[in-house]
């Protein structure tokens, strides 16, 4: 068996998932959902509980800032509705609007219909394979991502004068306490 092709496999999954986005679009554009609309629509509806605007960025991949700018069209089209969270006032929390409820029916209808065009000349066994394979690499990436993000030093050196508990920094408490030169 030759060895495979492993510089092409990142690329083609990335492609994989664009052209499916792509297509889904497409289907989407009539009922006025952009890409961006659509899949933050999709993430809401299929969370059990509520979420924040910083787990609907983290879900989407996007920064919050550019996230906030989607929330306020949303918002202003009625597709969703942002409250205070009553945890913690620092957060919305975001909500399905009717409108978006009534649509994502046919959302899950049209995605539906395009699974099945994509996937329907597929062995079962060769995409449950498919299944399992990308589950595996999935898990081993997200495992990486919260490793990396325990490895982070305890004190941000350069930041605001605090180590991950809020406290005050030895360092830049001995430097507020030291008379200041005159310049």
């Amino acid at each position: 068996m030759p060895e495979p092709d492993y510089e092409t496999f990142g690329p083609l999954l990335h492609g994989t998932a664009r052209a499916w986005r792509l297509k889904l679009d497409e289907r989407l554009k009539p009922m006025g959902l952009s890409q961006a609309k659509w899949r933050t629509l999709l993430h809401l509806s299929l969370t059990p509980g509520t979420l924040t605007q910083t787990e609907i960025a983290a879900r989407l991949g996007i920064e919050e800032p550019s996230l906030v700018t989607l929330l306020h069209r949303l918002e202003s089209e009625r597709w969703v509705a942002r409250r205070g969270s009553p945890h913690d006032r620092r957060c919305k929390i975001v909500y399905l609007g009717r409108r978006a409820q009534r649509i994502i029916t046919r959302i899950n209808a049209a995605a539906d219909e395009l699974r099945h065009e994509l996937l329907s000349d597929i062995p079962a066994s060769e995409l449950q394979t498919c299944i399992k394979v990308l589950a595996h690499i999935r898990g081993k990436a997200e495992k990486h991502d919260k490793l990396r993000r325990n490895e982070m030093p305890p004190v941000y050196p350069a930041g605001n004068g605090q180590n991950r508990e809020r406290r005050p920094i030895a360092e830049k408490r001995a430097l507020r306490r030291a008379p200041r030169r005159s310049q």
